[in-house]
């Protein structure tokens, strides 16, 4: 009899040796149960497949990859895709896939299920080591036919194969058109500084930093050559008016004897008068009536001069052919004086000509230093340009060199094992339905047992005659029955 719910030893060995035949019978009959809900429960079968990453076969050193996505970010997107209602589409249509779910349910549903049939699972890298690389997939198809789950995972295994494919070259020719179009976009960039550097350098050639100091030496040697000139010049204009005055001179002294004056007479008398002049001027002061009178017949004096050679030039004008009939030593006087005028005019047109190189020269030399920043400024962009131009082009040619390479490579996924043809189905299995019986009919039996133990109400033991009677035990009797097995068991001995 069991006390307040507790099941004493005693009490669950009597109920074991009473009712023993519930334990194998529970155990019998959910086993057989489970295995028959095994044999007409829907089948379920499943295909795998291994794809594995493989390494570049050229070293990343030699030929940069332009595909530098993740793996993982990469397959999460090929799953997305495939598992599309798009791609599945054509493979339910293509395997006649879920016949009896066609008309009860619509293609979404028919996709739904099948999406919920393929699993893609990653495998994960081995710990310890210092790539955390996706080494590769598992591709997983459970259907209700182990021929059809072959044949899908196949389909299904040779759609990522060609989607990483295609995306990888999609990729690698997008990369590679926009740095062509970079490319074109910084040559014309470049294009646009060199002709603004080269315009540049044909307005102020003269004035370039590489320039100051030839023109520093050209303008010290155009000094020396205006200095030279002016020299010359002036020694120029000397002989002229040497040449002048002794022409002059030669004039009136043969105008004078044509006309029976002698002007150097006249000169004379005005030298003299001009040392008395002098002379009283050292001793007296200006308004000295002796100076005073001197400084006058000095005037009348150069005026008759003068008077006198103008009459002889205005003669010699009026006649016809004066020059014929002068003398020699006065027509090479005025040849020298032409000649002097030639010389005169030709050094003063070369003084203006060096004078104007001066001034160009100065002026480069003033504005060298704003040409130099604004030279700098240019050729700083124009290098710019440049190495921009430079890396893209580099860029772009090893783009092109990668973009070739995955055209010539094999794929970067490999199929380790071919989809397999699964024997026996993946649902239900028969040694899981098994164990689970028996384990179930394990618990059915003992909790019957359980509950017989706790129905049964009738006293066994002298405990239970005390509780519920209220009474001393006073002696007990022993069953006769097990006495009698004991003695038959002796006697057999």
């Amino acid at each position: 009899m069991v006390r307040d719910g507790e099941i004493s030893l005693d009490d669950a060995r009597r109920v074991v040796r009473k009712h023993w035949w519930v334990l194998p019978t529970c155990l019998v009959i959910c086993t057989a149960g489970a295995l028959t809900l095994v044999r007409f429960l829907p089948k379920r079968f499943t295909s795998q497949t291994l794809v594995l990453v493989r390494q570049p076969t050229v070293p990343t050193d030699l030929v940069k990859p332009v595909v530098t996505e993740d793996l993982n970010q990469r397959l999460a997107s090929m799953q997305e895709q495939i598992l599309s209602r798009s791609r599945l589409e054509p493979i339910i249509e293509k395997f006649r896939l879920f016949p009896s779910l066609r008309r009860k349910h619509s293609l979404d549903d028919l996709i739904a299920q099948l999406r919920k049939s393929i699993e893609v699972t990653p495998v994960q890298p081995m710990q310890g080591t210092r790539d955390n690389s996706l080494p590769g997939f598992h591709i997983v198809v459970t259907l209700d036919s182990p021929q059809l789950s072959q044949e899908v995972c196949a389909e299904i295994t040779s759609m990522f194969l060609q989607q990483n494919a295609v995306s990888r070259e999609q990729q690698s020719a997008k990369t590679t058109s926009f740095l062509t179009q970079q490319v074109d976009e910084a040559k014309a960039k470049l294009d646009e500084q060199d002709a603004r550097l080269a315009k540049f350098k044909s307005k102020y050639l003269g004035s370039l930093p590489d320039r100051e100091q030839a023109n520093l030496s050209l303008l010290t040697g155009i000094n020396s050559q205006l200095e030279a000139n002016t020299q010359a010049l002036s020694r120029a204009q000397q002989d002229k008016a040497f040449n002048q005055t002794l022409l002059d001179q030669e004039l009136a002294n043969w105008q004078a004897s044509q006309t029976g004056q002698n002007p150097a007479t006249l000169d004379q008398q005005l030298a003299s008068l001009q040392e008395q002049l002098l002379a009283l001027q050292a001793k007296y002061t200006d308004e000295y009536p002796d100076v005073v009178k001197l400084k006058n017949h000095i005037q009348d004096l150069k005026r008759e001069i003068a008077s006198s050679t103008a009459k002889n030039r205005r003669s010699t004008s009026e006649g016809i052919n004066p020059q014929a009939a002068e003398p020699l030593q006065i027509q090479q006087l005025r040849a020298k004086i032409r000649q002097d005028e030639v010389s005169i005019s030709g050094l003063a047109e070369q003084q203006e000509k060096i004078q104007e190189q001066i001034r160009v020269l100065q002026g480069r030399i003033q504005s060298s230093p704003a040409v130099e920043q604004q030279f700098k400024e240019l050729t700083r962009n124009y290098q710019t340009a440049l190495d921009f131009y430079n890396d893209l082009l580099k860029k772009r040619e090893n783009s092109a060199m990668a973009t070739d390479l995955e055209h010539q490579q094999d794929s970067e996924l490999r199929v380790l094992d071919p989809p397999s043809l699964p024997s026996e189905p993946s649902f239900p299995k028969k040694r899981f339905f098994a164990m689970g019986g028996l384990g179930g009919g394990l618990v059915l039996g003992l909790g019957i047992l359980f509950l017989i133990a706790v129905s049964d109400k009738s006293m066994h033991t002298q405990g239970d005659i005390e509780t519920y009677l209220k009474l001393p035990v006073l002696a007990m009797v022993p069953v006769i029955e097990q006495a009698t097995r004991q003695m038959s068991r002796k006697n057999t001995k």
